[in-house]
């Protein structure tokens, strides 16, 4: 038996460009879908820290004057957590009160091995925790 084909057949091996493209192409959206989902896993992680030092700071019951020390002991509790942050200069905690809340505003960029200076999307976190101050009475 021979084939139908000759050996001059122009279309020999064109399988494999479209191949290593296709390749290549689902790679890049793996990587992307990948980074997308730590980004979020992050940003839930920057949540509910910046909730807990929130709380810390609203339950301690030392008034005003004690203020200073429940704000330093939620954000050691909250940049120990938050390691990989504090390393790399990327977590801001800025404090406000009003008559009766505790306003808690994290700004935080996720730390990112790859390609550390390419800014990913939803890799920047800005929230802003609000926690009513407990009053013993």
């Amino acid at each position: 038996m021979r084939s139908a084909r000759s050996a001059d057949d122009g279309e020999v091996g064109a399988g494999l460009i479209g191949t290593v493209f296709g390749v290549a192409a689902f790679l890049v959206l793996l990587l992307f879908a990948v980074q997308l989902v730590l980004n979020l896993y992050a940003t839930t992680v920057v949540t509910a820290v910046s909730f807990d030092a929130a709380r810390i700071v609203a339950g301690a019951d030392a008034g005003a004057a004690g203020r200073v020390e429940s704000e330093a002991t939620a954000e050691s509790f909250a940049r120990g957590l938050l390691g990989r942050y504090e390393e790399a200069g990327r977590l801001d905690m800025t404090w406000d009160y009003d008559s009766d809340v505790v306003r808690l505003r994290v700004q935080a960029t996720h730390p990112t091995r790859l390609l550390p200076d390419v800014v990913f999307p939803f890799q920047r976190v800005d929230r802003t925790i609000t926690v009513r101050l407990e009053d013993f009475r």
